[in-house]
């Protein structure tokens, strides 16, 4: 990844103090880490530095205090799982500016960690103020970005701090950065996306960037139904944007100008109500009663997704085939996860995926850990597939 400044680039980090940027955004119940994921992938790249002598410095954000000291937005709560995870006592500032910052970093010896309150209780964080992003940096001699999910974000702590010290990408940061760029950016071909999940609406500038950037792509979940009313065929009481058919076809037109082949439900599980084992049927997709919800694809679709997979040499996932969070809805989905996971297991499919519900699908079909990479970026990950420039990337080009 010659692309991007990494800690390879850094030199010897011993005595010297690096901001870590990571996301510590983690969901949190009754004072309690619920889901430790996103503390568990920063590891690695926090023992590497603090291994070196590095002293270690976290800044990371919690919630949405916009500026205001919340009490219930405080990163003291994510201390002990954090140090937990990483086998070694973590401290702890109450600010990550000032003379708690300072004062606390001043105490540290190579190799410590210590975790600085959350960035957003200031209200320069969100709005990139150069005067707190010069703040932040008194405290290091050195920048590692390991936050991919928030480099969207043209913050003080991901955009502002890259411009001040010298700056590198972290070991996670770097996997993502790999994996997007052999997904999209360089691929092996031919290239299959797979979208999915409710909406169209959020999900043209995904489709409009995808169609020009890959050869096959498959559109499940309630946006399909939208192509399909787009088409002139019955959805019945089926999710769909029946307004957006004008945008459905205008996406079409272009994947055709781009010779990018459009993959849509041929036929499809319709129930009568959306709930979990509704009593439902298979049907083709231009004979969906009017009082019928399609809630996922049929095994004919499933099938055409497949062959379409074992096409491909390349997969980039993004959202659920069906009501994957509902039994028998899920069937879809499943199928064609363990599907790809299968292709990837025998070195035949670079598979790429990301997003919360793409990640609780692959999770729900077992198959998580058996992609080529699985992204937890939410927001990042969906931009990046848009085509759109990350500023916290964008700072950390070599």
């Amino acid at each position: 990844m010659t692309a991007f400044r990494t800690l390879d680039d850094a030199g010897p980090l011993k005595a010297k103090r690096v901001l870590l940027r990571v996301d510590l955004n983690v969901p949190m119940e009754g004072g309690h880490v619920t889901d430790a994921t996103r503390i568990a992938r920063v590891v690695p790249t926090i023992r590497e530095i603090a291994d070196q002598g590095g002293r270690v410095v976290l800044l990371a954000h919690f919630g949405r205090p916009k500026g205001r000291r919340e009490p219930r937005d405080s990163l003291r709560p994510v201390l002990a799982t954090l140090s937990g995870e990483l086998g070694r006592p973590v401290a702890f500032a109450e600010d990550c500016v000032g003379a708690p910052a300072s004062a606390a970093i001043s105490a540290m010896r190579d190799g410590d960690v210590l975790l600085l309150e959350n960035t957003r209780y200031h209200a320069g964080e969100e709005v990139n103020d150069p005067a707190f992003a010069a703040a932040l940096a008194e405290n290091g001699d050195v920048y590692v970005n390991e936050a991919f999910s928030a480099a969207h974000r043209a913050h003080a702590s991901t955009e502002g701090l890259a411009r001040r010290l010298p700056a590198y990408v972290g070991r996670l940061m770097q996997a993502e950065l790999d994996a997007l760029t052999k997904g999209l950016e360089a691929p092996a071909r031919p290239v299959i996306a797979l979208v999915g999940g409710a909406k169209v609406s959020s999900k043209i500038d995904l489709l409009e960037n995808l169609v020009t950037k890959v050869d096959m792509l498959v559109i499940g979940g309630g946006m399909a139904n939208t192509f399909l009313h787009a088409q002139g065929l019955t959805v019945g009481t089926s999710l769909c944007e029946k307004d957006l058919a004008d945008t459905a076809r205008r996406i079409i037109a272009a994947a055709e100008a781009a010779g990018c082949r459009i993959i849509l439900p041929v036929d499809a599980v319709v129930a009568s109500a959306f709930q979990a084992n509704a009593p439902h049927e298979t049907v083709a997709v231009d004979a969906v009663p009017e009082a019928g919800m399609i809630l996922d694809a049929g095994p004919r679709s499933v099938a055409e997704i497949t062959a379409a997979i074992d096409g491909a040499a390349t997969l980039v996932w993004n959202g659920p085939l069906g009501a994957f969070e509902l039994t028998p809805f899920d069937a879809a989905t499943v199928a064609a996860a363990r599907h790809a996971a299968a292709r990837t297991r025998a070195g035949k499919l670079v598979s790429v995926a990301g997003g919360g519900d793409t990640v609780a699908a692959l999770n729900r079909a077992g198959v998580a850990d058996q992609f080529s990479y699985v992204s937890t970026a939410g927001g990042a990950f969906l931009e990046w597939l848009e085509g759109k420039a990350l500023p916290g990337v964008e700072a950390l080009r070599a």
